[in-house]
This record gives C-alpha cells, sequence and structure tokens, in this order.
C-alpha cells in the first residue's frame, strides 16, 4: 500500500510518520492497513478522517528503516527498488505484495464487448479484469517480476496501465490477492 497510497514525511525534529490514503468505500483495505501498521508498532496508529477517505496514519523514526525506497518527490520520479530483505518476503509471498498494489493502484472491472460477426449479426459478451495504473516504471516492473512469480499473465495496455484479463489468470489473481473489500 506505500507505493501506491502512501508516504513518509520527516519533521523538522527528524519524527517521521508513515501515512496510507484510502478511499472510504473500502473500509476492509483500511483495516489491513491498520492491523499491518500495528503488527509492526502496536500502539502507534491512528485513523484521520478526510473529505471522502481516510489516513492511517503512524508515528515512528523507524519507518524510513522499512521503507528505504522513501525521497524527496514524487515516486515516478525517483528510482524505486527493493532491498534484499524486501525482495526475499515478496519472493515468499507475492500475494501479499500485488495485495498492496491492486488494492491501492487497481481495480477489478467488468470488460464489456460488442462485435460484429461476419454475418453482420452482433456479438455481446462481458469478462471480469484487473487494471494497475501507476506512474513509476520502476512499480511497473515490481509489479510483472510478482505476477510472473506466481505465473500470472499479464500485459500493459499502455504506459501507465497494466491488465490482467485472461479468465484463468484473473481467477489466480483474485486467489493470491482477494476481494478488494
Amino acid at each position: 500500500m506505500y507505493l501506491g497510497d502512501g508516504h513518509i514525511v520527516i519533521g523538522r525534529r527528524a519524527v517521521q510518520s508513515l501515512s496510507v490514503f484510502g478511499d472510504d468505500a473500502w473500509p476492509g483495505i483500511l483495516d489491513d492497513v491498520e492491523a499491518a501498521m500495528r503488527s509492526v508498532l502496536a500502539d502507534a496508529v491512528c485513523r484521520v478522517q478526510r473529505p471522502g477517505c481516510t489516513e492511517v496514519k503512524s508515528y515512528s523514526k523507524h519507518w524510513i528503516c522499512l521503507f528505504p525506497q522513501h525521497g524527496p518527490g514524487m515516486k515516478h520520479t525517483r528510482s524505486i527498488t527493493l532491498e534484499p530483505w524486501q525482495q526475499s518476503l515478496v519472493d515468499a509471498d507475492p500475494g501479499a505484495f500485488l495485495r498492496g498494489l491492486f488494492h491501492s493502484d487497481g481495480c477489478r472491472a467488468t470488460n464489456r464487448v460488442r462485435a460484429r460477426r461476419p454475418d453482420g449479426t452482433i456479438r455481446e459478451y462481458s469478462y471480469p479484469r484487473w487494471f494497475l495504473s501507476n506512474a513509476s516504471e520502476d512499480i511497473f516492473r515490481l509489479a510483472e517480476a510478482a505476477l510472473d512469480l506466481l505465473g500470472i499473465e499479464h500485459r500493459r495496455n499502455g504506459p501507465r496501465s497494466l491488465s490482467v484479463a485472461r479468465r484463468s489468470a484473473v481467477a489466480a489473481l483474485d486467489a493470491a490477492i482477494g476481494p478488494k473489500s
């Protein structure tokens, strides 16, 4: 979630806070973020209501150690790579990593298609599909590597969008990351 909707702020006296913003329409995701933060710092987590969203926030000087990807500016303007210890966590459970990415910057949608048959009739059908949108090429590479670890077919459908569309791939991603709730 940090790579999508999160950021770290360093204050004047080196007090750091990790904030992850989530849409109020997805309370289960906010609960997951809070639970993950509490698993690291049990009593240092709070929620701040904002217009249309909730900020899950925690103060600790240690967040910068857990997220060395932090730096000045927007994530897509700087290098985002995983430390070896982070990569070993992703390798052990790529679904958890993908869950954070797809639940922050992704959506599961129904793709509706109207196709004209050779005889002129129209065939209509629909199928589920996952999209991931982000401006960072590095984050896309990390997502693609995690999808590859799980053997989930995917493709870029634009410079800032990745798609998982084959029925078996959507089912595998659904099983790996769970529903957006």
